[in-house]
């Protein structure tokens, strides 16, 4: 399929991966990739008739540098902020919190020990599910029920406690 002499097929197939590849974000690959057929169409330059592809690949790339440029203006402008507005947090609030992470440590250590163990190692270590059942040599589906188990008892005790 072809759009103002640009093959619809390449642009989401060839050029799409390439700016995923730039951008490091399947959205804003498709957003760069959109506004650059929206240039494109708004556009009058005879090379646009001559090279369709080159042109739109010239526009994205502008756009991705354009995008790069953005996102570190406004990087180093909140670093700028963070270094001239210290944080300062309260002693009650550091007190409170202190208080929220001892009850929630209590609360995981409460669980039943594989409960507990499954729980550490999908939430606090990362594993994922199918490793777990494998090193502890269990099913996914009793990972599947310790997890709801660990995540239940967790809810429950936060609406008492917290």
């Amino acid at each position: 399929m072809f759009w103002h002499g640009i093959n619809l097929h390449w642009a989401y197939t060839t050029l799409l991966p390439g700016i995923r590849r730039k951008t490091h974000c399947q959205h804003q690959a498709k957003d760069i990739l959109h506004d650059g057929f929206l240039r494109f169409a708004l556009t009058s330059s005879p090379n646009r008739e001559q090279e369709p592809h080159a042109y739109l690949r010239t526009i994205v790339q502008n756009l991705i540098l354009e995008q790069y440029r953005k996102d570190s203006y406004f990087t180093e402008y909140q670093q700028q902020i963070d270094l001239e507005e210290p944080a300062t947090v309260s002693t009650e609030h550091l007190a409170d919190i202190k208080q929220r992470l001892q009850l929630v440590t209590q609360i995981i250590q409460d669980l039943p020990p594989r409960c507990r163990q499954v729980f550490v190692m999908y939430r606090i270590e990362g594993y994922a599910q199918k490793e777990i059942a494998s090193q502890l040599s269990i099913s996914l589906n009793m990972v599947e029920r310790h997890l709801i188990r660990a995540l239940l008892d967790i809810r429950a005790a936060r609406e008492q406690f917290l």
